[in-house]
């Protein structure tokens, strides 16, 4: 089932809430300052990832150029912060982004037949000049964070003769991030151009509280709770998580934890206060720092805590209060507002 499939099957699903409940011509001018919010605080999450796509970019392309250690580990820390700035803003399932398989573009997850490796070994040992085109053309496995995690961070890569500053990988990675970078500022564009159209259209307010239900859930389900073992086969396994070769896997939903606060939490919290539900606001803002509070001791790599039973009773910890947060956005605050949750992207078809 496609993105934009699932999106409209929400809509319709919800055309009945109260949040919903004004003729499809008219705009809700309360709910519309809530949109207004929201926009704001999506788009500096987007411009946000467009900064810092470029700098991984020109990063890439400056270390190609002039290959040093220095100018490798400064690669590899430029990737981790836009590959943090997209984990902040991947919550957002609709509008721009589902243009073009964008969210794909950035991050093809999950890949349980290695498909970014296999691509990656075809492309280096290919006789066709890499180019931005070919990537282009490549499909979503090429195009984004995996495939530029692959080239930094992976192990059996290193090792072998095409590791960086090879010519062909290095041209891999340039044109990668650079495909990155313009992805990111022409969806930070599209977003600023989508303005009207979202201000304008009420079922936007229940489509943003959805897509922050659907990234909670995801979270919490697929990308903590399947490596844990808790999903799924049931045997630990970190090749389930997203970013493991750089182990950057629980990095990454804090930083989607921290962008759902960010971007979503300041007018979520104000629709639900409108609507007399202020404790509900407080115990929803006293979660968020719960589960983020968990950051100083798994912001690690996940593997070794998989492997060791007192590592991972940290894990146990922070899936628990992930657990909680979910429940009080996607039951009992959507239970308040009416928002029916209805499928999401981590259901299947």
């Amino acid at each position: 089932m496609t993105r934009l499939t699932l999106t409209f099957l929400l809509a319709s699903s919800v055309a009945a809430s109260p949040l919903m409940a004004a003729p499809a011509n008219t705009v809700d001018s309360q709910t519309a300052e809530y949109r207004k919010q929201w926009h704001s605080d999506i788009l500096t999450g987007y411009q946000n990832l467009a900064t810092q796509g470029q700098t991984l970019a020109n990063q890439a392309a400056g270390y190609c150029q002039a290959p040093s250690p220095e100018g490798f580990e400064q690669t590899k820390q430029a990737w981790l912060e836009a590959f943090l700035a997209w984990q902040e803003v991947r919550f957002v399932d609709f509008g721009p982004v589902e243009q073009g398989n964008r969210a794909w573009q950035f991050q093809f997850w999950p890949d349980p037949k290695n498909l970014v490796a296999r691509k990656a070994s075809y492309l280096l040992k290919d006789e066709a000049q890499i180019t931005p085109e070919k990537v282009s053309e490549s499909g979503v496995a090429v195009q984004g964070f995996p495939m530029a995690e692959y080239l930094l961070y992976d192990q059996a890569f290193a090792n072998g003769e095409e590791a960086l500053p090879a010519g062909r990988s290095c041209k891999l990675l340039v044109a990668v991030t650079r495909h990155i970078a313009d992805n990111g500022q022409s969806l930070a564009n599209d977003w600023q151009g989508f303005q009207s159209n979202y201000l304008g259209s009420d079922q936007y307010t229940d489509t943003t509280i959805r897509s922050a239900m659907a990234g909670l859930e995801i979270l919490e389900e697929r990308r903590l709770a399947t490596p844990m073992g808790l999903r799924g086969n049931g045997k630990r396994s970190v090749y389930s998580a997203d970013a493991w070769r750089s182990g950057a896997s629980l990095a990454a939903m804090g930083a989607s934890v921290q962008g759902i606060k960010q971007s979503f939490l300041p007018a979520f919290s104000k629709l639900l206060t409108d609507r007399k539900q202020s404790d509900l606001v407080e115990h929803i803002a006293q979660q968020f720092d719960e589960v983020l509070a968990n950051f100083p001791e798994v912001d690690r790599p996940m593997a070794p805590l998989l492997a060791d039973d007192n590592g991972y009773k940290l894990l146990q910890s922070l899936y628990i209060d992930v657990t909680q947060l979910t429940s009080l956005v996607n039951d009992r605050a959507a239970v308040e507002l009416g928002v029916v949750r209805g499928f999401n992207s981590s259901d299947g078809d």
